[in-house]
């Protein structure tokens, strides 16, 4: 187990800004940071981050809490692997205390599977460096591609041994299971055999954005013919490579600082273009480019540029990757390099700033690129070039931003010559066209139509208690040690029954005003959520007379920090809709907090006066409304006054 003390200096190191800043694009947005959700597919942030509470608020899906409970999320990581993880980005040395069996059983498969994946990359880094074998073979390959010892380090690059069971003898005799071996796909089992899938290959592991081992990408370095010269991984729980791009976790930082993000299409290519100085590269690793892939980099930048071979064929391939971005709603543009020439092999004979002046001078934007290249096969022959313009604008009906829209027509009119009319008129068929599919689509994939009775829409039912209970968390929260004026009423019965009050104003901090309040009216908390936090909160007070946000998060449960954050967060949440800049002035809670306090608690009790009221009219009798109890009449009259009292405060209508 991981020690208290290394858990303290986590949590008071840590920044959730710069935690979530390595796996999502941040910007500044007044006093926080927002977003795209990594969490769901969108265009418009609802990812909010506050640095002063240091939580944050994902409004898109509901998510919610500190640095950890986002690892926790987004890499699926156990509480003590999210500790561990921010250890080692903040340079803490993690103290720790020996499992018991009870806690060494409870480590799930799919943690199971991470360290399987763990051990067979020190295992193959291993013979890589330390065997006979991998020297004269495997790092002779790599030092023949130019990598250097530092570059082969920081890839984790490895070799397995050419036979056909070396690694998988090792690994049971180390006390991994077979089943766990089978399932990450490095062992494969025939009956009572088993074989090593990357015997006699150079492997490069595949990362997750946090830098977990995924799986294995091989290549052979053999010239057998019935072998396929790269295998990678299958999918597991853990690897799903329509999700993964090679070199995200090395180029993460690089690609949102730089906002840009290089896509090339192999291992050595990012590897190669790292060594050479240019970090912010990464790779689809040999398969089509999927949308989860793009949304991958979305959450760093909107900006992608493609790197590619400079052979014909291999161009055309990779201009269907592009209406995928630009479906993502983000920004594409294309290089290509000299015949003959890929990223690997070029970078290897440039400096870094001859790399960076050729990209500089070579990258155009996709509508240029695709009308250059597409230009050439239709050179005269006018149906080829029709067929050519209508093909870009395809690409251009895919950007969901309609200002971009008519920017890439236009410059496409230019490029082309040819009207703007004509092509804004094929856009407006192409969209029509698009809009009537994807309703057959779903007509076709729907349940069969059947003629059924109109039903009567119910309306939700709000939850009025829980909303005052949650209200009076968050007042407590955000101003429970703010000093405010309130206007106290004194309840006092008359001679003859009727109820009034009195008025006065006294100054007293919102905590003290609340708790106070509550004990007067006898009023516990009826959600077992809020009544924890609500007697921590009022302790934590009582004790320190100020709440230090991120500590008190720590200290609780996971499902009551997720609550505190959603309650917090909930405020910032007018940032994204940005009314400033639509003139819409967003009302200053800060100034109407006394007010806001009384209202929640006079609403509160008339709350529970009227669910008062409602039990005790259950016990007249329908037929002679009238009940055979004359206190429980009387209390019902005096109950009702007492209504009647809390409703003219709130400037109700009974």
């Amino acid at each position: 187990m991981i020690s208290r003390f290394t858990i303290d200096q986590v949590f008071e190191t840590a920044r959730v800004e710069e935690v979530i800043g390595d796996f999502v694009q941040l910007k500044k947005s007044g006093a926080n940071y927002k977003g795209l959700s990594p969490f769901t597919d969108e265009r418009s942030p609802s990812f909010m981050v506050s640095p002063v509470k240091q939580i944050w608020k994902d409004f898109s899906s509901g998510k919610g809490g500190n640095a950890v409970a986002f690892l926790m999320e987004h890499e699926h990581f156990n509480y003590p692997e999210a500790i561990k993880y921010l250890a080692k980005k903040y340079n803490i040395e993690i103290e720790e205390t020996e499992q018991t069996p009870e806690e060494k059983e409870m480590t799930d498969a799919r943690e199971s599977l991470y360290l399987v994946n763990d051990f067979a990359r020190d295992y193959f880094k291993n013979v890589l460096t330390q065997t006979e074998s991998g020297k004269a073979i495997g790092l002779s390959y790599f030092k023949e591609r130019g990598f250097t010892t530092e570059t082969i380090e920081k890839f984790q690059l490895g070799y397995g041994l050419d036979q056909w069971d070396a690694f998988t003898s090792e690994a049971l005799k180390q006390g991994y299971k077979l089943s766990y071996l089978e399932q990450t796909g490095l062992t494969i089992v025939k009956g009572d055999k088993q074989f090593d899938r990357f015997k006699g290959r150079v492997l490069f592991p595949i990362h997750s954005l946090s830098g977990r081992v995924l799986g294995f990408g091989g290549r052979i370095l053999t010239s057998d013919k019935k072998a396929a010269k790269y295998v990678n991984s299958p999918e597991s729980d853990v690897y799903h490579k329509s999700k993964v791009l090679y070199g995200i976790h090395f180029a993460k930082q690089t690609i949102a600082k730089e906002d840009q993000c290089y896509l090339v299409e192999g291992y050595t290519d990012v590897i190669q273009m790292h060594q050479r100085g240019l970090t912010n590269v990464v790779a689809s690793s040999g398969t089509a480019l999927t949308p989860e892939q793009i949304r991958l980099v979305n959450r760093l930048t909107p900006n992608m540029t493609l790197l590619f071979d400079g052979d014909a064929a291999g161009l055309r391939a990779s201009l269907r990757g592009v209406d995928l971005i630009l479906e993502q709603g983000m920004n594409v543009r294309i290089c290509a390099f000299p015949e003959g020439e890929d990223p690997d092999s070029f970078s290897r004979a440039q400096t870094l700033d001859q790399l960076k002046d050729y990209l500089e001078k070579n990258t155009k934007d996709f509508i240029s690129f695709k009308a250059s290249l597409l230009a050439q096969d239709a050179a005269n022959d006018p149906i080829k070039k029709s067929d050519t313009i209508r093909d870009m604008v395809t690409s251009i009906s895919k950007i969901p931003d309609h200002i971009k829209q008519e920017v890439y027509l236009k410059e496409c009119a230019r490029i082309m010559d040819i009207s703007q009319e004509v092509l804004f008129s094929t856009l407006a068929q192409i969209l029509k066209k698009n809009r009537s599919a994807e309703s057959v689509r779903k007509v076709d994939q729907g349940p069969n139509l059947e003629v059924i009775a109109n039903k009567q829409t119910q309306s939700l039912k709000v939850d009025v208690q829980f909303e005052l209970e949650r209200k009076i968390i968050e007042m407590l929260l955000l101003y429970g040690t703010s000093e405010q004026d309130f206007q106290e009423y004194t309840m006092e019965s008359q001679d003859d029954g009727v109820i009034k009050h009195k008025e006065e104003k006294v100054r007293s901090l919102v905590y003290q005003k609340i708790y106070l309040d509550l004990q007067e009216d006898e009023i516990e908390f009826t959600h077992p959520e809020f009544q924890v936090l609500y007697y921590k909160i009022i302790e934590a007070y009582h004790q320190n007379k100020a709440i230090r946000i991120e500590a008190f998060i720590q200290d609780l449960p996971q499902n009551l920090s997720e609550m505190v954050s959603h309650i917090l967060m909930d405020e910032e949440k007018h940032q994204l809709h940005q009314w400033g800049r639509k003139d819409i002035v967003v009302k200053d809670k800060e100034a109407n907090v006394s007010q806001i306090v009384t209202e929640t608690i006079l609403n509160l009790r008339r709350f529970l006066v009227t669910e008062k009221i409602n039990e005790l009219n259950t016990l007249f009798d329908p037929k002679t409304e009238s009940v055979s109890d004359p206190d429980t009449l009387r209390s019902v009259i005096d109950y009702i006054g007492l209504k009647k009292v809390l409703s003219d405060k709130l400037n109700r209508v009974l």
